[in-house]
């Protein structure tokens, strides 16, 4: 231990003498450890840290599928549900939930807020206490009950936290509810922070099978595994049709033909998403720059290794083995290793902090991400396999050689040969191959953004787009003929104010993330009995909606007020459905279709460019537009839609004036709330926010790792030059050109960075591969991508090389060889 203190002594004192060399190593080791522990502790924040709930492995996701149908997951149903509730084996507690949204009035100023309905077992699956208060019971989940329980956040917002809350009433969409219950300030349910949980309150006599738009979730009895769960949910489908009747105007036989299967899975898979591809590929990115700044580092040590070439041969002829000399050397590298991972910490916490404002914002779990007890840990083991690893490079080249030949080395006076420059351009060479495999990756997301922007995503000018929200509950206005002259009379308020240039009205915005989906049935394309037809995408609209979009009626018209107000049999389609169903847009109009069956034919009026409404880089769904309100739609004599989306078209969007103004309009005719205030810009910049933040964080490990390519041609070629000083000199003494000096080294460089953009073209073929599910119609193997990096990192290796190279030419051969 005294031994080991001395040597750790002396190596700081070493270090201590060399500044510099501590400096830039130490920044080296810094920027790549801290990028590797912040997008680690991302990592660990979303992939690896267990759910925030009791014994989250238990939790599950409960899904069905239909192959039948081309389903390859179904959400859950009323009917799914208690079946699963009555007949289950394997659930200790189950619950059906739905994403909504709610105004608050009759308490200060009325607010739209975002809530959960959930079934009383929801919460109790979840295992999350109530902070003050109690859970729903079955006796609050049945229709009657007027009871809701507050997140935390609206505790503090609304009532400051005080205590009283608990039994109070307020009005929630028209009706008094007591507040029952108020959550903790650490719940989060799944990936959503509502401000209001309320009971579903399901009818069980009027459940019937289908209606497959809600989510459910339960915790498995101790022991019981997912396999076991799926055969249970296998064994209690075919009880469906024992226990609820089918929906109106569908037979049993399309249950049977759909196959309905089980399809139970970990409730984690369903939080995080398909956002593992993106942080894995992200990690492997930032290994990538810490291996290239450990290549760098290395050659560093090299550098320093040889200027003591002469202290350890005279160490190793006094009697020092080998092991002794090469555990000094490694323990300098650790050393330098440990220190430069406390520096990546420190980087790697203000990165963190910038690098949660870079995230997108539909990212899961943002919250978990800290720098925990397993973030010091990661840091600490790369920074000592680090340490170990750009230190076994001197080792390996120094410590094991013999004592008189190093004596006979270090006493040499002409330049080095090409053996002793090996291991130093071998090091380059791995530093370019990387930043080419980096620069491939960062280049190819490059075209995949420019390939994002080239689509028409269904709308045009977003950011003079503005979208607000507006809910009219039942228990305030009952008639559904009372509340589409309300949303008319809004609308013509908005459409008469200064600089708006056209409004519209939808219950969904183009990639919003609200969908609805149902079957449709073409009266010139018969379906066999009992068969179901695909299920298409279905919208709610008002008139005026694609023109404030930007979206082209292709042929036929739009919606009139007159067809809402009437409920006249009408409809419009997507051109993709258009030419799925009919060949042409034209040959759409004047065909008929309807929801069901059995419902009434309503003819389609208009077709319309297609919309991405499941984002940027999926495939536009065909939809079928219906107006708000429709007569005799499924089994509803008047079906309306209470909560729309206007969507405003003006150059004054992003002022105050002109949302205050909106807000007048609206309470003019009903003091109602509005929520999701936003442009279609954000909508559309929300879509793209992964790929942007891919783009990004590729881009930057990119950059990182070009530079440190660069420098490293620059700083062999720079060392080249001075070791061979008296060998330039020399040729010059005997004619030779500044040219042919400069060649001389610029080649040099250029070999080095040929053989790395061949090595690297080589890595990088089967990794891109790795990146194909976050490309978008940009091959893995893009040529023009490839050429451009390799061209490109040919040329900065030139650069790198040419300056240095310019510094032989200005050598006198006369002090050249006096100097030697």
């Amino acid at each position: 231990m005294e031994s080991f203190r001395t040597q750790l002594r002396q190596v700081l004192r070493r270090l201590g003498h060399s500044p510099t060399f501590t400096l830039i190593t130490l920044v080296t080791l810094g920027i790549g450890i801290g990028a590797n522990c912040a997008i680690f502790s991302v990592v660990n924040g979303i992939l690896l840290k267990p759910l925030p709930y009791p014994h989250a492995d238990s939790l599950v996701s409960v899904w069905q599928k239909a192959p039948g149908l081309g389903f390859r997951e179904l959400n859950a149903s009323p009917a799914t549900y208690f079946t699963y509730l009555e007949e289950g084996r394997t659930f200790q507690d189950i619950g059906l939930w739905a994403g909504q949204s709610a105004s608050v009035t009759g308490f200060a100023e009325p607010e739209q807020v975002e809530t959960v309905a959930v079934t009383y077992g929801t919460l109790p699956a979840l295992g999350v206490q109530a902070l003050r208060g109690r859970w729903f019971t079955a006796e609050d989940d049945s229709p009657g009950p007027e009871t809701m329980i507050i997140t935390y956040g609206y505790w503090q917002h609304r009532f400051g936290g005080d205590a009283s809350a608990l039994g109070r009433r307020i009005i929630v969409d028209g009706r008094a509810r007591e507040i029952i219950g108020i959550m903790p300030a650490s719940f989060r349910f799944l990936n959503r922070m509502p401000a209001l949980i309320l009971p579903f309150q399901l009818d069980r006599s009027k459940v019937f099978i289908g209606n497959f738009s809600f989510q459910a979730i339960a915790r498995l009895k101790p022991a019981v595994t997912i396999a076991q769960a799926n055969a249970d949910v296998a064994r209690m489908l075919p009880m469906l049709p024992q226990k609820f009747p089918p929906a109106a105007g569908l037979q049993l036989k399309v249950l049977e033909e759909a196959r309905l299967g089980p399809d139970v899975r970990p409730l984690k898979q369903d939080v995080i998403g398909d956002v593992g591809n993106v942080l894995w590929v992200l990690m492997s990115t930032v290994g990538i720059v810490l291996f290239i700044a450990c290549a760098n580092v290395a050659n560093l040590l090299l550098v320093r290794a040889e200027g003591r070439q002469q202290e350890l041969a005279v160490r190793a002829a006094l009697g020092a083995s080998r092991l002794r000399v090469a555990g000094e050397l490694l323990l300098e590298s650790v050393t330098l290793a440990v220190a430069g991972g406390t520096v990546g910490v420190g980087v790697a916490y203000a990165a963190l902090r910038l690098l949660v404002v870079l995230v997108p914002a539909n990212l899961p779990r943002l919250n978990d991400i800290s720098i925990d007890p397993w973030v010091l840990l990661f840091a600490m083991g790369i920074s000592l396999v680090a340490g170990l690893l750009f230190g076994l490079v001197p080792v390996i080249r120094y410590a094991g050689r013999h004592a008189e030949s190093a004596l006979r080395a270090g006493n040499r006076t002409f330049s080095d040969g090409r053996d002793r420059h090996r291991m130093r351009s071998a090091l380059v060479v791995v530093q370019v191959g990387l930043a080419l495999v980096l620069l491939v990756g960062s280049g190819l997301m490059i075209r995949t953004f420019q390939a994002l922007r080239q689509v028409q995503p269904g709308f045009t000018q977003p950011e003079q787009i503005l979208t607000l929200r507006l809910s009219i509950p039942g228990a305030q206005v009952p008639e559904p003929e009372r509340v589409a002259r309300m949303y008319n009379d809004i609308f013509d308020r908005i459409a008469a104010l200064p600089g708006v240039e056209s409004v519209g009205l939808s219950n969904s915005i183009t990639m919003d993330g609200s969908r609805s989906a149902d079957p449709i049935f073409a009266e010139d394309r018969p379906t066999s009995e009992g068969q179901l037809p695909p299920i298409r995408r279905y919208k709610y609209l008002a008139p005026g909606y694609f023109q404030t979009m930007g979206n082209r009626l292709l042929v036929g018209r739009d919606f009139t007020w007159i067809d809402i107000h009437c409920m006249r049999p009408v409809a419009l389609v997507s051109e993709n459905l258009a030419r799925e169903y009919w060949g042409t847009p034209a040959a759409a109009i004047g065909k008929r279709i309807r929801e069901n069956p059995k419902g009434t034919w309503r003819e389609i009026v208009g077709v319309v460019g297609n919309e991405r409404d499941n984002g940027i880089d999926q495939e536009a769904p065909t939809i079928v537009y219906w107006p708000l309100m429709i007569r005799n739609f499924w089994s509803a004599p008047v079906e309306i839609r209470r909560t729309l989306v206007f969507a405003i078209r003006s150059q004054r969007t992003g002022s105050n004036n002109f949302l205050k103004e909106i807000s007048q309009a609206v309470w003019a005719v009903s003091e109602l709330p509005f929520a999701n205030v936003r442009t279609v810009k954000e909508i559309y910049e929300r879509s793209m926010a992964r790929s942007s933040f891919t783009l990004v964080m590729l881009a930057v490990a990119a950059s990182m790792a070009l530079v440190l390519g660069v420098v490293g041609i620059y700083g062999v070629v720079s060392y080249s030059l001075s070791q061979r000083t008296r060998e330039i000199g020399i040729r010059m003494a005997l004619g030779a050109t500044h040219r042919q000096v400069r060649g001389l080294f610029v080649r040099h460089g250029l070999r080095l960075a040929g053989i790395g953009v061949v090595c690297g073209v080589t890595a990088a073929v089967p990794l891109t591969r790795l990146m194909s599910a976050l490309l978008f119609k940009v091959s893995p193997l893009d040529p023009l991508t490839y050429a451009a990096v390799s061209i490109g990192l040919i040329a900065a290796a030139l650069v790198a090389s040419y300056l240095p190279a310019r510094r032989a030419t200005r050598i006198e051969p006369v002090e050249s060889l006096r100097a030697e």
